[in-house]
Order: structure tokens, then C-alpha cells, then sequence
């Protein structure tokens, strides 16, 4: 049935679906997973690295965490070229907003003129939605720290906790049994290491496998930190979701 009504954007099918937005969100499904927890003192984000050769080259660069501004990062799942687009868009309104007032942009006005610019490519022949999702995690004096998720369709949501990419629906009951409002952002590290390990198509969680940032507050600024190999190695073995590497 689908068929028919498939080949445009901008074409219903009967039961009013959308089939290339559906299919664009299909092709989330098959990227790495990205789960983030709002804590009571910060926004913890965490992202599993499709390893697909040992002949690659490992980036410098973080695979699933973008910085967006001072206040503001995200998580990434889905194709990475549309990503960085996306990414580069939002940078470049975070930072006109500024050069405009003087002050940070709130974290969800910025999540919704980039929803606006992801909603423009659902509507217009010519156009394919942008593969990709994101958890947006942020602070801003309004309503402190926060987190949203926004797909292909350009809807978005706060979030508490949200889980995108592949097998999030596992993900999302596992967050939604183990998640309580007063977590802190320590708490919230174990939670979404558990979550992911339990998740993740590996057997084994190793740090070459997962990224793992978070956005917090220190001396009343916002930092954004991602953890390095080593510390995201002695997390895993703290919280014993990996075994020590035998000694020689």
C-alpha cells in the first residue's frame, strides 16, 4: 500500500501518514543508541560508537557529543552528515542570539528554530527529512538545567530521561523503572552506564565502545565535560559493568 504514496514528502498516505519522515526515523533505529538523565545538579548524556573497522582510524574529535554553545550540548543518533549540518545551524543561531542580546540563548528556543528548520524539509518537494535525532541537554537562567529530544518530524519534548537510536525501547522501560526526580548527576552516570550496558547489541562495555559527557554547573558557570578513556575505564570497573585487564 505504502508505495504509492511514499515517493514524496508531501504526500499523505490514507490514514494520514507521512511514509518518508517514518522512514527517516526507521533509520534511527539502526544507529548507535544515545541515552541522557536530567539530574537535580546536571544533564548526564552517553553514547554508544558503531566500531566499523579495526582498520579505522579513532577520531580526536567525540563521535556522538557535540558542543553547542557555553550552555548547551547534544547527543547524536542517525547519519552523522546530516548531524553536522544541523549542528552547525544551531551554533550559528546560539551564536547570533548573543551577538543580539547579550546573553545566552534559552536552551529551548534554540531546540525550536532548529526543529522549525527540520520541520521545513518534511514539507517542501524536492526536500528528504534530516536522518537524525538528538538529545539536547542544557541550562539556562529560565528553568535551569534541561532536557529535550527532537526527531525527524521536527516534534520535540522535555524529557527527565529519553533514550534514541537502536534498541530504545528496551532503553526507555529500563529508564522508566530505575528513574527518580531527586537522582544526582552521580546517580544518574551509574543509571545510564547500566541502562546502555544492558542495551548495547556488544557483550562487553569497554570505553573504546561509548562516549559520556555531562553538562553541569561549577563556581555558577556551566561546564561541559566529556569523560577521557581512562576515566570513563575506572567508572565502568566502579561501578563493575567491565572486568580489570589481567596483569602481565
Amino acid at each position: 500500500m505504502s508505495r504509492r504514496y511514499d515517493s514524496r514528502t508531501t504526500i499523505f498516505s490514507p490514514e494520514g501518514r507521512l511514509y518518508q519522515v517514518e522512514y527517516a526515523m526507521e533509520a534511527i533505529g539502526n544507529a548507535g543508541s544515545a541515552i541522557g538523565i536530567l539530574a537535580k545538579d546536571g544533564v548526564v548524556l552517553v553514547g554508544e560508537k558503531k566500531v566499523t573497522s579495526k582498520l579505522l582510524q579513532t577520531s580526536t574529535s567525540t563521535e556522538k557529543m557535540y558542543k553547542i554553545d557555553d550552555h548547551v550540548a547534544c547527543a547524536v543518533a542517525g547519519i552523522m552528515s546530516d548531524a553536522n549540518i544541523l549542528i552547525n545551524t544551531a551554533r550559528v543561531q546560539a551564536q547570533r542570539y548573543t551577538y543580539a542580546y547579550q546573553e545566552p540563548m534559552p536552551v529551548e528556543q534554540l531546540v525550536q528554530s532548529l526543529c522549525d528548520t527540520k520541520q521545513g524539509y518534511t514539507q517542501f518537494g524536492g526536500l528528504r527529512p534530516f536522518g537524525v535525532s538528538f538529545l539536547f541537554a542544557g541550562w539556562d537562567k529560565n528553568y535551569g538545567f534541561q532536557l529535550y529530544m527532537s526527531d525527524p518530524s521536527g516534534n520535540y519534548g522535555g524529557w527527565k530521561a529519553a533514550a534514541i537510536g537502536a534498541n530504545n525501547q528496551p532503553a526507555q522501560s529500563m529508564l522508566k523503572q530505575d528513574y527518580k526526580d531527586d537522582i544526582t548527576r552521580e546517580e544518574a552516570v551509574q543509571l545510564v552506564l547500566k541502562v546502555l550496558s544492558k542495551t548495547m547489541d556488544s557483550t562487553s562495555l569497554t570505553s573504546e565502545k561509548l562516549e559520556l559527557a555531562e553538562v553541569f554547573q561549577t563556581n555558577g558557570k556551566v561546564k561541559y565535560h566529556v569523560h577521557s578513556p581512562e576515566s570513563l575505564n575506572r567508572l565502568l570497573l566502579r561501578y563493575g559493568l567491565t572486568q580489570p585487564a589481567p596483569e602481565n
